[in-house]
């Protein structure tokens, strides 16, 4: 049954880009594509071979196999539905998160090995943003922990909803909407980024990936699908108490995952990205929403 919560997050990722697009679409008055048009994309560059300049060396080559394993690797330590992880310890969360660290750590200097200033310029931003954001998650996390007393993601999730606390709903919408940012951020969405841009003073996460092709870049968007789809089971795990039934389990993280998605869509629809000054301002008042969380945790149970 752990397994099973492995396929629901792929299952989730497989449909995840075709809501936002749809949402898109609709929010445009456009047709649009249809929901399965990013996996259709994905087919045809996993057909077509990767081409390589020649001022890049091995690295380039295997950060988008690196970053897509990290991504997959993490997803086994992520409960879903009620169940236990693949891989469940103290701590994990952790481990979880320099994982991620690890394949956007490849993803960076891959960039970089190009010799390109202009992907310089994107590394530069996409590492300073996910810096900014990384005590965000990590706060979170420990604002679980500190309330629940344990320290596993499994442990953490199952005891959320049967503490004796009064504020669980309270904790609940915080974390909801700290990992919604947290996921915007770290997928280079709006209003960071915006994936469809190609304007060059404010690419930032496309350009990086600029020199990739064919097989690689189909590898790169389907850690991104996937990624989206692990903050969506981590959501889940959080709003749905964990004694539900196996059914209404199941049933709850597609529906989040859908409606995670159209929040994307609509965000992206009607909200423009930020000046690029103003993002480092934008990632740390996600960090101190999570510091409010935090310190309210010290207070109700009196270590403050």
């Amino acid at each position: 049954m752990k397994f099973a919560g492995i396929f629901l997050i792929i299952m989730a990722a497989a449909i995840f880009p075709g809501i936002i697009l749809r949402v898109k679409s609709i929010a445009g008055g456009r047709k649009g594509p249809g929901i399965f048009q990013p996996l259709k994309d994905i087919r045809v560059l996993l057909m077509k071979g990767s081409v390589f300049s020649q001022t890049t060396s091995f690295i380039f080559q295997i950060a988008p196999t690196i970053a897509l394993a990290t991504v997959v690797i993490a997803i086994l330590l992520v409960p879903v539905a009620n169940q236990d992880a693949v891989f469940a310890f103290e701590g994990d969360f952790v481990f979880f998160a320099y994982l991620l660290a690890l394949g956007k750590f490849f993803t960076i200097i891959s960039a970089l090995d190009t010799g390109s200033a202009f992907e310089g310029m994107g590394a530069n931003r996409e590492a300073l943003f996910s810096m900014l954001i990384e005590p965000a998650f990590f706060i979170l996390l420990a604002t679980f922990a500190m309330f629940t007393g344990y320290t596993s993601f499994s442990d953490i999730m199952t005891h959320f909803h049967i503490t004796d606390n009064h504020y669980v709903m309270i904790f609940s919408i915080l974390g909801f909407y700290v990992l919604i940012q947290i996921a915007m951020i770290e997928n280079s969405r709006v209003p960071v980024d915006d994936p469809k841009t190609h304007l060059e003073l404010t690419m930032i996460h496309e350009v990086i990936i600029l020199d990739n092709s064919g097989f690689d870049k189909a590898l790169i968007h389907i850690g991104t699908f996937l990624k989206f789809s692990i903050y969506g089971a981590l959501i889940s795990s959080y709003l749905v108490p964990a004694g539900w039934n196996i059914g209404a389990q199941v049933a709850l993280f597609i529906g989040i995952q859908v409606f995670f998605a159209t929040i994307i869509g609509y965000l992206e629809s009607f909200r423009a990205r930020n000046k690029m000054v103003k993002n480092s301002q934008y990632i740390l008042t996600v960090s101190a929403i999570a510091i409010i969380a935090f310190v309210i945790v010290l207070i109700l149970t009196n270590k403050l």
